[in-house]
């Protein structure tokens, strides 16, 4: 291992201020350092301190600094913090889970000594060392605190082993003292293990050795007993100091050991078995090391020192990163840190038995890890942080592992399954099995808790093929064989581990109860199952149905439901369970009933809390309630009081839920007083009897216990007096007979005489009982009692009483007995009427009023009626003759054949509204003939034929329904039936209603819209044959588009059309069946037709070998050149015909001819040896040179013809030259003559005639004098005409005279045109005397007429330069003068300044002269008396002066420096005051204003540029504003400014920028050489606002020997071509020191500081347009801080000056 220094946590003090103690949390979350001040500070794993807090003392009036603080601990938990003080005390800290919880004080344990050293190896247990030599032990739990043994010398260190469960103290006598709370099994002794040569301040306890150092400079290791194993001797080491503690790694594999500026490492090696030093961390002015900590993970080291420093290091061997994805760091042989890089979470490996780690893999979708040691296997679940390390001999890496179950690993070795449990280290089981396959092994590891059982782990899995082994891992033993008789290919336990499914290769699945042995077959062809998560609830799928089990228990209970697609899944969550289905190319969810499978699951597991949380959750409705009903049941069972208490409150039943609270108390009161389960309690198991209502038992229990007082008391609250009286009977209680009286009275006061009477009468006193029973108003009762005495029957007066209260009741049945019972047959008659009672009354009126009795059968019937008693009433109507009210009943009762017998019996009329009633019972029997005929007795013949129409009787219907119905009313109500049936798809009993009525359309409607195509054809056919082609034809489209090509075949050829069909098969590429078509029905070529078509589909020798093969090889050449296809005509000819070539060319050149392709088809042409047609072609369309150019390459006799028409062509648009040219050309030089002549051309004539026809020179001579006498000179176009003819023969010196005779003052641009012309020929052609003779002819003349620029340019043609410039002060053109005076002859200009003065002061434009002469113009303004604009103009012209020191400041060499700060200085303080007093002027705005706060910004950037350069950290500020100065080159000298701009670029490392800026400077330099910038490529600053239009440099500024310097650097770069000559660009996509977006025209603000534009972060001042970058600005601030340079200070109160202040944020930091 070794130490890397991380970071400073805790800054050290110039002088002592020690460290006293340090600690890690548990969680390593936390680290706690404790100051010599006695302050904990408190960090985050990260090293970031994120709070702190003050210890206090013992006793405050010693002071704050009585104390120190000698030791510190986290609890386990890392919510508490120890603190050991030398005043005797301890305190606990809670300092609460999150940063900035508030800190209490929870324990404290006042000692007797000053406590030395603390440590908190477990929970509530905190073991501290005194100075006393005591070492004690602190319960957090109790508060109370004991010794665990005593020395008598002070403790100076105190250790935990690995485990926490063994300390060790070191002594200042030198003894090491071993004790442990649990050894572990290891036998180790305990009590003094060793004496040190001196005080072991710097004490270990590692993995297999003890190490202890002090103040001898040596450091010893002492094995298990107290041996010495190594000693390591410093001592006579002059650099090594005393060593002042010491701390091991958690994992017990190194020891660190702190000194003077020292730390010592030591390494176990477990292979030599001896520790191995690594080299020592020495860090100079470090002091002395006074406290270490472990970081509990392993991965980092603090050190605490002398000076109050507290140093972080980082702890590794090694550290590698896994799949780019988690880090793994090797901390120390046997412990290795797993960190997930994207989440940041940490788990610690290690090796309990200290082996070395080999190698981490993470597997399981990167949540599982696997690491092998040389004898173990390390296996841990990342998500959980639950790691497990069982033993194993390695096996070559042929492990094969599965993850599927979160909670266990499976892995195959060599035919064995093994199962690790995570967080266990044992295995969990081992099997041998062939069958890898993790659907084929089922684990189940406590999923779901259930009541009495602790732990559940079950395994399944296939020992064969067909046979499946259940094993109970905890026992080790089998609880199960199934041999199936098929292949198993799936098996799942369900979570509890009693359930097994399993599915078999014929898709049956099974359902096995381990505790009965049964298996049961439940369901068949099933493609998917599946437990629901946290529930027996199973789901699976039965081809497209859904089956549910929510009881599994009772597996014939299945609920199904339909389905579309596929089931691919379950989910559960947010309180609802899905099951997805895929339907299609969608993902559909099922969704489950949630109270079914939550609440069926807590009881089966009898978790009622579960239950009752669930319930808690839903509103209440119907089945919430059952729920709750069901719960209070079953929790009154499981004697789970307060849940049922819950229960009958959820429902409601506030007595029940009173009485459970008051039992619970009972319960848990016993429970407080007496211990165990307070529901035993006899009172308890008495009242939930009761609550049950089982009263026996409740007095039995009570009964048991001798608790007779309770049972009776029980009995007396429930007002139960004869159980009370009876348990007072079989106990012998002395209070009987005061129970007995009691109980009468009690019946009497609660006016019970009922229960009174029958006690009477119990006891044998009749009279006194009816005298009861009356009272009460129970006549019945008393009537009873009279009956049965004879005595009583006998007392007159007691039986009227009787009597007159039984019908005053109207208990008449009851009076009736009576009556009859004292012979009063007329009274006893009366009484059964009025009583309904018919059958008593019946057999009294046949003895004693047989006349009644007619009446009384049909009151006995109605009477039945109304007691819905229909069936009996029917004969009792009949006894009475009541034939209505008999069929009536009968109907009632359904009575049908008896209603039909009485019906049929009756009169027509009678019967003739019932018939129908009985005719639909039978038509819903469909026993139809009855039905109708009973129909029709009723003259209900609608109704039958509805009811043959409803039950598809057409035939029938139709033949009723023609009888009594009209032929329309028919029509409509078999469309209606028959759409019906067209619905349900029934289309056959569809088409023959539509036919019955006479609609087939509707019928081939209907067969069309379902696709029953033969059916439509079969329809169409017999009812409408003249449409049967259309229908073919259209059924042929649809079926083609359909893709059905073999179909629509037959309906296209049916329909005659086989044009159809082909072109069909070809758009699909099945040519042969369209030959094939073609060929039988498409007559003598169309088969050829489609053999090209095919052919040219193939191309190639495909084509030609198909042609040949059919016969049609040059027919296809032709058809296809017919056809336009010359491509495939030329491939077939030159595959197969090649003499056939020319002729296609011949063609193809014809076609491209008429497309106008003229090049083309020339090219065609000549390739078919037709070259003449190639000519004519270009002579027809007038294409001269091209006909030219192929009659000469192709065809030379043409050559003439071509001439002769082109030059027809050219005289039919009067370009005579061209013609005569083209027929000298052809050798046809009379026929130019003769076209000369007749255009009247005779100068061109004789000119031809002269030079190429000499012998008709004298004739046309004499001709053309003819015609000119005729004609005659007269008016100017004469003369103009004759000249011209003169200039056309070249006789200049006749056409000028001509010329210059023009004077018609009629059309002055004409005279000006001949003049003009006059004096041109004469600089042209005649000798300087003559020319000169006629510019100065001419000159005056066009002045005259006011063309004063003409006749200047005239006058300089001949350098005339004298009166060029008066013929432009003639014309008072003084700008063109002044040029013409200053660049042809200087000595002219004050002459024309002269007169220039003249003119202004005649005209009175004072303006102007202002320009010109400044005093003159003041003069005149005086004159005048304007003396504001007097004023005015003398002030403007110091404005020229401004202008000329600006212009000679930034002109000046040396000025791009620090040291030329002032003088921009200077000049941006003239600027700025100058532009202050214009903006108070009249000048304010104006163009000149303007221009000087643009020279002040420039001038403000060059001051601060030269600012910027006086700091180190601004030279990038000094670059942008070298870069942001390009956009005023206007105003600056352009050389200067690209040069010093590209130098700045250079210097700070942007050497794109610096290229392209130095590029330029060498332009310009080129440029001021040859006087120009023409020849300036601006390509490199488009869309930037570096202006391209710059006023040309006087001269160069930058001195010959930089020129040079600039020229090789740009030659070099440019020649490494690594440079891309771009301008650098921002996210605007502009360049990114452009203020104007090209892209959007938005122009930004510059930055004060920089001059860069401002895109976001803007600092804004006082004045509008003034703002700057908020990180520049800051920048430029920072600066001044740290370098205090005056000039920076300098720019900043300018630009407060200039901006109206500086901003609020201006010193923000941030």
């Amino acid at each position: 291992m070794q130490l890397k220094h991380l970071r400073t946590l805790l800054s050290p003090q110039d002088g002592a201020a020690k460290v006293t103690c340090m600690a890690w949390s548990q969680n390593n979350a936390k680290f706690a350092v404790c100051t010599v001040d006695r302050v904990v500070l408190l960090y985050d794993e990260h090293g970031e301190r994120r709070d702190k807090f003050s210890t206090k003392p013992a006793d405050m009036k010693y002071g704050r600094k009585s104390y120190m603080v000698k030791g510190m601990a986290f609890s386990p938990d890392s919510t508490k913090i120890a603190i050991g003080q030398t005043d005797n005390i301890i305190y606990v800290y809670k300092i609460g889970e999150d940063w900035g919880d508030k800190k209490v004080i929870c324990n404290k344990f006042i000692q007797t000594s000053a406590v030395t050293c603390l440590q908190w190896p477990a929970e509530y247990i905190i073991v501290f060392g005194l100075a006393e030599g005591k070492v004690r032990l602190a319960n957090t739990k109790t508060n109370k605190s004991s010794t665990i043994y005593g020395t008598d010398s002070y403790v100076v260190s105190l250790t935990t082993n690995c485990s926490g469960k063994g300390i060790l103290s070191g002594h200042a006598d030198g003894t090491i003292v071993r004790y442990f709370f649990d050894d572990e099994g290891s036998g180790e002794s305990q009590g003094k293990l060793v004496n040190h040569s001196c005080p072991p301040y710097a004490l270990a306890w590692a993995t297999n050795s003890i190490v202890a150092a002090g103040c001898d400079r040596r450091i010893v290791a002492y094995g298990k007993e107290g041996h010495v194993l190594q000693t390591f001797d410093y001592s006579r080491d002059p650099q090594e100091r005393e060593f002042t503690t010491a701390a091991a790694s958690p994992g017990g594999q190194s020891v660190v050991l702190g000194s003077y500026d020292r730390l010592r490492v030591l390494n176990w090696s477990p292979r030599r078995s001896m520790w191995e030093e690594a080299k020592p961390k020495e860090i100079a002015n470090l002091y002395t090391i006074t406290a270490l900590a472990w970081k509990r993970d392993g991965s980092r080291l603090c050190a605490g020192t002398l000076c109050g420093g507290v140093e972080q290091f980082d702890c590794c061997l090694r550290r590698s990163i896994y799949k780019n994805k988690f880090e793994l760091t090797y901390v120390g042989p046997s412990q290795v840190i797993v960190k997930n890089l994207s989440s940041g979470t940490r788990v610690v490996l290690k090796s309990h038995y200290g082996y070395e780690v080999e190698e981490v893999k993470i597997l399981g979708k990167e949540r599982y890890l696997v690491a092998h040691t040389s004898d173990t296997l390390l296996l841990g679940d990342l998500n959980t942080n639950r790691l497990s390390e069982v033993a194993w001999q390695g096996s070559g890496g042929n492990e094969k592992y599965f993850f599927e179950n979160e909670n266990v690993c499976m892995i195959f070795n060599a035919g064995e399954l093994t199962l690790v449990e995570y967080g266990s280290n044992d295995t969990l089981g081992s099997v041998r099995t062939e069958f890898m396959n993790p659907h084929l092994i089922s684990v189940r590891i406590n999923e779901r808790r259930q009541r009495g059982m602790e732990d559940n782990k079950k395994l399944a899995y296939l020992v064969d093929i067909k046979t499946i082994a259940i094993v109970d891992l905890i026992g080790g033993y089998n609880i199960g064989t199934i041999s199936h008789e098929s292949r198993v290919d799936w098996l799942e336990l369900n979570e509890t581990g009693h359930k097994l499914l399993f599915r078999d290769r014929k898709l049956r699945l099974h359902l096995y109860d381990i505790e009965s042995c049964s298996k049961t077959m439940i369901l068949n062809f099933c493609s998917y199952v599946q437990w629901v998560p946290g529930s027996d609830v199973l789901v699976a799928q039965n081809r497209n149905s859904l089956c549910v089990w929510y009881n599994i228990e009772a597996p014939e209970r299945v609920t199904m439901s339909s389905i579309k697609g596929d089931v691919v899944g379950l989910e559960r969550g947010g309180g609802k369970t899905e099951v997805m289905v895929t339907e299609g190319v969608t993902t559909v969810a099922y969704t489950l009933d949630e109270g079914l499978i939550e609440f069926g699951t807590a009881i089966d597991d009898s978790n009622y809390t579960r239950a009752t949380a669930f319930l808690e959750t839903l509103e209440m409705t119907p089945e919430t309630e059952a729920m709750w009903k069901t719960l209070s049941k079953l929790a009154l069972e499981a004697r789970q009081l307060h849940i049922a208490e819950r229960c009958f409150s959820a429902l409601g039943h506030v007595a029940k839920a009173r009485f459970l609270h008051e039992t619970n108390e009972i319960a848990d009161k016993v429970s407080r007083e007496y211990g165990g389960e307070g529901t035993d309690f006899y009172q308890v198991r008495a009242r939930l009897a009761m609550l049950e209502k089982n009263y026996k038992l409740a007095e039995m229990i009570f009964l048991e216990q001798n608790a007779v007082e309770e049972a009776m008391d029980m009995y007396q609250e429930l007002h139960r007096w004869d159980e009370c009286i009876a348990v007072a009977e079989a106990k012998g209680h002395p209070a009987l007979e005061k129970l007995r009286r009691g109980y009468y009275q009690w019946l009497m006061d609660t006016q019970q005489e009922e229960r009174a009477g029958e006690l009477q009468e119990s006891q044998g006193d009749g009279l006194a009982a009816i005298s009861l029973y009356l009272k009460a108003g129970l006549p019945a009762k008393a009537a009873r009692l009279v009956l049965t005495r004879e005595e009583l029957l006998a007392n007159t007066e007691l039986v009227e009483h009787i009597t007159t209260d039984l019908i005053k009741g109207e208990l008449y049945e009851r009076a009736g007995d009576v009556f009859e019972k004292i012979r009063n047959p007329q009274r006893a008659l009366e009484c059964y009427r009025k009583g309904s009672a018919f059958m008593k009354a019946v057999e009294l009126a046949r003895l004693a009023f047989p006349v009644e009795v007619v009446k009384l059968e049909e009151a006995w019937g109605d009477h039945l009626v109304q007691q819905k008693q229909l069936d009996a009433a029917i004969n009792h109507y009949i006894e009475a003759r009541c034939s209505i009210k008999a069929i009536e009943a009968a109907l009632g009762a359904r009575q049908w054949k008896k209603a039909i017998y009485i019906l049929d019996l009756q009169d027509r009329n009678t019967a003739s509204k019932y018939y129908p009633r009985v005719a639909q019972h039978y038509a819903s029997l469909q026993e139809y003939e009855i039905a109708e005929e009973l129909y029709t007795k009723g003259d209900r013949t609608k109704d039958a034929i509805d009811m043959y129409t409803q039950a598809g009787r057409w035939e029938q219907a139709h033949k009723l329904a023609m009888k009594c119905m009209r032929p329309e009313d028919v029509s409509v109500l078999y469309i209606t039936q028959a759409q019906e049936m067209e619905k349900q798809g029934k289309y056959c009993e569809a088409e023959r209603l539509y036919v019955t009525v006479e609609e087939p359309d509707l019928a081939i409607t209907m067969f069309k819209k379902h696709k029953l195509y033969d059916d439509m054809i079969r329809l169409v056919g017999k009812h409408h044959p003249d449409l049967l082609s259309d229908t073919h034809l259209h059924l042929g489209k649809e079926l083609e588009a359909e893709g059905r090509l073999q179909e629509a075949e037959y309906h296209y050829l049916e329909a005659q059309e086989w044009k159809a069909t082909v072109n069909m098969y070809r758009s699909s590429g099945l040519w042969e069946e369209a030959y094939r078509v073609a060929k039988a029905y498409g007559g003598a070529n169309a088969h050829k037709h489609v053999a090209y078509l095919w052919a040219k589909s193939l191309g190639g020798e495909a084509a030609v070998r198909l042609l040949n093969k059919l016969g049609l090889l040059e027919a296809a050449i032709d058809h296809a050149a017919d056809n336009c296809s010359f491509e495939f005509a030329f491939e077939l000819s030159r595959l197969a015909l090649k003499h056939k070539t020319p002729e296609i060319h011949l063609r193809y050149a014809m076609y491209l001819e008429d497309e106008g392709k003229f090049e083309e088809a020339e090219a065609e042409f000549i390739r078919a040896g037709k070259p003449k047609e190639a000519v004519l072609m270009f002579v027809h369309n007038q294409d001269w040179e091209a006909a030219q150019r192929v009659a000469e390459a192709h065809d030379p006799d043409s050559v003439a013809e071509v001439l002769v028409g082109q030059a027809r062509g050219a005289l039919e648009e009067k370009d005579f030259q061209k013609a005569e040219g083209l027929l000298l050309r052809a050798q046809r030089p009379g026929l130019a003559l003769n076209f000369y002549k007749e255009a009247g051309l005779w100068s061109d004539a004789l000119r031809i005639c002269k030079d190429y026809v000499p012998g008709q020179l004298e004739a046309l001579q004499e001709e053309y004098e003819r015609e000119a006498t005729k004609k005659g000179a007269r008016g100017m176009e004469g003369l103009v005409e004759q000249a011209r003819q003169w200039e056309q023969a070249g006789e200049y010196s006749r056409a000028v005279d001509c010329y210059l005779k023009v004077h018609d003052l009629g059309s002055s641009s004409l005279v000006e045109k001949c003049w003009m012309k006059a004096a041109e020929l004469s600089i042209k052609f005649l000798p300087p005397q003559r020319s000169l003779e006629v510019v100065r002819a001419v000159g005056p003349q066009l002045i005259g007429i006011g063309k004063h620029s003409a006749a200047a340019e005239l006058y300089l043609n001949l350098d005339l330069v004298k009166e060029a410039i008066d013929a432009f002060i003639d014309g008072e053109e003084w700008n063109k003068a002044k040029r013409v005076a200053k660049e042809l002859d200087p000595r002219y200009e004050v002459y024309v300044d002269q007169h220039y003065k003249e003119f202004l002061k005649n005209q009175g434009k004072v303006d102007s002269l202002v320009g010109v002469d400044v005093m003159a113009a003041l003069d005149l303004y005086v004159e005048q008396g304007q003396w504001d604009k007097c004023i005015e103009t003398a002030t403007k012209q110091n404005f020229n002066i401004y202008k000329r020191i600006f212009m000679d400041v930034v002109s000046a060499p040396g000025t791009n420096s620090a040291e030329a700060y002032h003088g921009w200085a200077d000049l941006r303080d003239v600027l700025f005051n100058l532009c202050e007093n214009l903006v108070k002027s009249s000048e304010a705005d104006s163009p000149s204003h303007e221009e000087f706060e643009t020279m002040l910004l420039i001038a403000h950037y060059y001051a601060t540029r030269s600012a910027a350069q006086s700091v180190k950290q601004l030279e990038t500020v000094a670059a942008r504003l070298s870069v942001s100065l390009l956009r005023h080159t206007q105003l600056l000298p352009a050389d200067k400014a690209f040069y010093e701009a590209g130098i700045a670029a250079k210097a700070v490392g942007w050497e794109n920028m610096a290229f392209i800026f130095l590029n330029r400077f060498l332009d310009l330099t080129d440029a001021i050489e040859e006087g120009t910038l023409d020849a300036l490529d601006h390509s490199d600053f488009q869309d930037t606002d570096i202006p391209f239009e710059v006023p040309l440099p006087a001269k160069q500024h930058i001195p010959e020997a930089q020129r040079e310097e600039v020229r090789d650097w740009v030659l070099t770069v440019s020649m490494d071509q690594r440079l891309e000559q771009v301008l650098p660009r921002d996210e605007r996509g502009a360049y990114e020191a452009s203020l104007v977006a090209a892209s959007t025209g938005v122009r930004a603000l510059p930055c004060l500081i920089t001059g860069y534009p401002i895109l976001r972060n803007k600092i804004e001042f006082k004045r509008p347009g003034k703002a700057a970058n908020k990180d520049n600005w800051n920048k430029f601030l920072m600066a001044i801080k740290t370098s205090h340079s005056p000039v920076c200070q300098d720019v900043l109160k300018f630009i407060s000056q200039w901006c109206g202040g500086l901003p609020s944020t201006s010193f923000s930091f941030q």
